[in-house]
C-alpha cells in the first residue's frame, strides 16, 4: 500500500486561525466563507450568503444645476432627473448552494480553499471498548499483543476541498478536490508516551452537477461521482486502505439537507488488501441528514452493508453543533457501531466526543 505523505499539524493550525478571524453574523449560512483565502472570493461569498446579490446601484436624482452626459456624449437638459430605484435582495442561498456553488449566482471561481466535512477538535473522545487487538481476515494484517490503550483520548478533524474545474462540460458540472484528516490522539496516555492510535487519510475528486427536480417534496439539487481513496498510512499489521466510486444525491427542503452516497469498493486482490471484508462492516452506502434550526445544526449519518446474516452490519452517528461566540461553537458527536476509523473498521464500539467546531457539514 502507498502511504501518503501525513499533513503537518501546522496546517491544521493555519485553518483554524484563518476561520476563526472571519466574523458571522448569520451561520445558518456564512460558515462555509470563513476559509476562502481570497478576500476578494470571501466577500463574494458573505455577500450571497447574506443575499446581497444582483444589487442595482442606486441612483441619485440629478441636481438642477448639473447635466449629465448622454449614451453618446450628448448633454441631457439640467432639469432631467433619474428616479431612484428600490434595490431588489435576493433570498440567501440554501446550504447545498452555498457549499457547491451550485447556482449562477453562486459561483465563486476556481482554487478558492472552503470547507467540507466538519472541522473540529475534541478534546474529550471516549469509548468502553477500546480495540486493543486490531484484526483482519489477511494474516499479515491481524496485531498478536495486545495494545496497552486508554479509553478516553482526544480526536481532531481538518477537512477543506476546492474547485478546480468549473463548466466542465459548458455551463454544467463543476471538478472539486477534497481532503479530510483524523486523527486519534491518546494524548492522556503517558506510560506510552502519548502516542496518536490512528490518523486516516482521505483524498478525493469527485464531479458535481446543479440538479432541478422534485422528489416526494424535496428539491434534487445536487448529483456527483467521485473517486475516493482511504488509509491510515501504516506498515503491517496495522495497514488498512480502501479505494471507492461514490456516487452523491443531495436533496433539501425548508433547512434539511439529505445527501445519499452509495459507493462500490475498487477490488484489491491477494495479499495486498489489508481488509478484505470491509464492505461488510463499512458498508457500501450511507445517508447523511442534516438539519438546520435557530444557528444549530444537528446530524445524523446511517451507513450499512446493505447483506444479511453474518455480513449485516452498520453505523449510526449523531453530531450537535450550536454557537458559543463568534465563529466558535460547541460540538458534540455520538457514534455506534463498526468502522468509527480505519483500524477499528471491523469493530464495534460506541464513542462519545465532546469539543468545538468552526465548519460543519458540506
Amino acid at each position: 500500500m502507498k502511504r501518503l505523505p501525513i499533513v503537518a499539524l501546522a496546517l491544521l493550525g493555519g485553518a483554524w486561525t484563518c476561520a476563526a478571524q472571519a466574523q458571522n453574523p448569520n451561520p445558518m449560512d456564512i460558515r462555509a466563507c470563513t476559509a476562502i483565502e481570497s478576500d476578494a472570493q470571501r466577500l463574494a461569498c458573505y455577500d450571497h450568503a447574506t443575499g446581497r446579490v444582483n444589487l442595482p446601484a442606486p441612483r441619485k436624482r440629478a441636481d438642477e444645476s448639473t447635466t449629465l452626459p448622454g449614451v453618446f456624449g450628448h448633454d441631457l437638459p439640467s432639469h432631467a432627473a433619474v428616479e431612484e430605484a428600490s434595490p431588489e435582495v435576493a433570498a440567501p442561498l440554501s446550504l447545498l448552494d452555498s457549499r457547491w456553488e451550485l447556482s449562477p449566482e453562486a459561483k465563486l471561481g476556481t482554487f478558492n480553499v472552503r470547507g467540507y466535512k466538519p472541522v473540529y477538535l475534541l478534546p474529550v473522545f471516549a469509548t468502553s471498548n477500546q480495540n486493543e487487538r486490531p484484526q483482519s481476515p489477511n494474516p499479515l494484517n491481524t496485531v498478536s499483543t495486545p495494545e496497552q490503550l486508554q479509553n478516553a483520548e482526544a480526536k481532531f478533524q481538518l477537512s477543506l476541498k476546492t474547485k478546480i474545474w468549473q463548466g466542465v462540460f459548458g455551463d454544467q458540472g463543476d471538478l472539486w478536490l477534497g481532503y479530510t484528516q483524523s486523527s486519534r490522539w491518546q494524548v492522556y496516555n503517558s506510560r506510552i508516551s502519548r502516542p496518536f492510535r490512528e490518523t486516516n487519510y482521505e483524498p478525493e475528486a469527485m464531479l458535481v452537477f446543479d440538479t432541478h427536480y422534485q422528489l416526494l417534496g424535496w428539491d434534487g439539487r445536487l448529483l456527483g461521482i467521485g473517486f475516493n481513496h482511504q488509509s491510515n498510512g501504516r506498515s503491517n499489521p496495522l495497514s488498512r486502505s480502501w479505494n471507492r466510486v461514490v456516487a452523491d444525491i443531495g436533496l433539501e427542503r425548508d433547512g434539511w439537507t439529505v445527501m445519499l452516497r452509495p459507493w462500490w469498493r475498487v477490488p484489491e486482490g491477494g495479499t495486498d488488501d489489508n481488509n478484505p471484508d470491509i464492505s461488510d462492516y463499512m458498508g457500501r452506502g450511507e445517508v447523511q441528514v442534516v438539519r438546520e434550526w435557530n444557528g444549530q445544526e444537528f446530524g445524523m449519518m446511517l451507513r450499512h452493508s446493505f447483506r444479511g446474516g453474518s455480513h449485516s452490519h452498520g453505523a449510526a452517528q449523531f453530531t450537535w453543533s450550536f454557537p458559543l461566540a463568534g465563529n466558535l461553537r460547541g460540538y458534540m458527536e455520538l457514534f455506534k457501531g463498526y468502522g468509527e476509523s480505519l483500524i477499528d473498521y471491523n469493530h464495534n464500539a460506541t464513542y462519545l466526543g465532546l469539543g468545538v467546531s468552526l465548519l460543519d457539514w458540506y
